[in-house]
């Protein structure tokens, strides 16, 4: 997947019937579903359901077996809450008749309030890092196959790691990782695509 359009489409899913949708996998290296597209495609089953008003604000997701990439994937989404302010989701994906994935979400109805945020890190630019492509020619012949030939597919979303740290490198490190991303191509203005590309990522 080369370009934000192509992920922007894997995104879109097909209404089965009222709260079940049916999303497509593509490859990114492995014979399995890659995490990021099952809870991104989920997190698009939920607002499908949800009022244009209430955009996610809480996220839980429980990875529970690993998805078949050769199957498609349907999401049941249970409406817990409909509430004046914030609406909650439950969504269920499902393969083989078998749960592989749960997500817990909740979203709120854009309202004035308390605004707060952690500062803004001391970290260096985008502009004076390297992209995971340059990462993995550094490193490349370090890493295991299946770490090596996922890093090395052509992802609609660039990643710059503040810290150089060699992935398979002994020893004790913070917890604790800044990564500068964005996306490779102009987005929708339209929130939920923002929403949904970033759990992809």
């Amino acid at each position: 997947m080369k370009n934000i359009q192509e992920l922007l489409g894997l995104l879109q899913l097909e209404a089965i019937e009222e709260n079940i949708f049916r999303g497509q996998s593509r490859s990114v290296g492995s014979r399995r579903v890659f995490g990021g597209q099952v809870l991104a495609q989920a997190l698009q089953a939920a607002i499908h359901t949800v009022p244009d008003d209430r955009f996610v604000h809480s996220l839980h997701a429980y990875f529970i077996l690993a998805g078949d990439i050769e199957l498609p994937i349907v999401f049941e989404v249970d409406r817990i809450r409909d509430g004046g302010s914030f609406t909650t989701r439950r969504v269920k994906a499902i393969q083989r008749g078998h749960a592989i994935f749960n997500m817990s979400a909740s979203f709120q109805k854009k309202e004035e309030g308390f605004d707060h945020q952690i500062s803004m890190p001391n970290v260096a630019p985008p502009e004076a890092l390297i992209s995971w492509d340059k990462l993995v020619e550094e490193f490349g012949d370090k890493l295991p196959v299946n770490i090596r030939r996922f890093l090395e597919i052509d992802h609609p979303i660039e990643f710059r790691p503040v810290e150089r740290i060699h992935p398979m490198m002994a020893g004790k490190r913070q917890p604790l990782r800044h990564v500068w991303m964005r996306s490779k191509g102009p987005m929708p203005d339209e929130p939920t695509a923002h929403q949904a590309v970033l759990a992809y990522a």
